[in-house]
């Protein structure tokens, strides 16, 4: 039996999908992902309101690397980390001629990074969380970043997509689109995480599509298809895909359809000491993480 959409269990992500889904889109991902290309200009752009001189940088949720690659230009002296839990974003990542020196990829969960408490001073993340489980991926960035480190990212809110949500409903009870927690939530999340001064706000973009299939193909492209457990499992009969698309027509407005996006931009700061017992263990050289990265590169999973 399916859950109701108003169960919280069956948007609980599939994190096997999560991947899976983005190992398929990384060839094409940047030839799709314009949203996502134009947001992380923006979420670059807030770092010059901060004066940061960070010693290493993790990029989580890395992609195909063009944060890395930026956030290297912008702090050549600094050594970038590049997560992804996606080993296909990261291959074609490694195929830039950039990726020389100063930077390294790891292929890991960000609930699970494999890197020492306090070793990071800034962590951008673009769009990533919302593939995640918000709490245990706050946990695990307020672990990593050192005293006084800076978080920076973005994630959706619960207005993304709510045509296509809407119309679906009009359909079928099944959890067809993603769930995204609302603005408010996420500040909630960041104080129990133990972050200081977050700092959130919105901002909404709006696509345009010939036709819904158009929107659906797109979507595929950048690896954002549905990773809810409560999904429908198989195919969707055309019979469906019609009656949703009809259901959808009425959002129609000069000849395109929309898809509207809530982009939620959010800052936060580490406290200045680290919630830890041996005082000593709060520092970590950059030679501590490269060892670190070096027996990960060692295992089946690394890039």
């Amino acid at each position: 039996m399916n859950a109701a959409p108003d169960d919280d269990s069956a948007y609980r992500l599939d994190q096997a999908w999560v991947r899976k889904s983005f190992d398929r889109a990384s060839s094409g991902y940047d030839a799709s992902a314009v949203l996502q290309a134009d947001v992380r200009q923006q979420l670059l752009e807030r770092l010059n309101l901060t004066a940061l001189a960070p010693g290493v940088v993790i990029d989580a949720g890395a992609g195909t690397g063009r944060a890395s690659r930026a956030l290297k230009r912008r702090y050549p002296k600094a050594h970038v980390i590049a997560v992804d839990t996606s080993l296909g974003m990261l291959r074609v990542a490694g195929k830039q001629r950039s990726w020389l020196r100063g930077f390294s990829r790891v292929c890991a969960d960000a609930c699970r990074l494999p890197l020492p408490d306090g070793c990071a001073d800034l962590i951008v993340s673009n769009f990533m969380l919302p593939w995640s489980e918000l709490d245990l991926v706050l946990a695990e960035f307020r672990r990593v970043l050192a005293p006084r480190g800076f978080l920076s990212f973005t994630t959706l809110g619960p207005d993304t997509l709510s045509e296509l949500r809407s119309a679906w409903l009009a359909v079928d009870s099944h959890a067809r689109v993603s769930h995204f927690v609302d603005m408010h939530d996420v500040g909630d999340a960041l104080v129990r995480a133990g972050f200081a001064q977050p700092v959130l706000d919105v901002e909404r973009y709006t696509l345009f599509y010939s036709d819904v299939r158009s929107l659906a193909v797109d979507l595929k492209a950048i690896g954002a298809r549905n990773a809810a457990h409560g999904r429908l499992r198989g195919l969707t009969t055309p019979r469906k895909f019609d009656a949703m698309r009809l259901a959808y027509e009425v959002h129609r407005r000069d000849e395109r359809i929309p898809a509207s996006y809530e982009v939620v931009f959010g800052q936060a700061w580490a406290p200045t000491t680290i919630r830890r017992s041996d005082a000593q263990g709060t520092e970590v050289s950059l030679e501590d993480i490269k060892r670190q990265l070096q027996k990960r590169r060692s295992s089946p999973n690394a890039s």
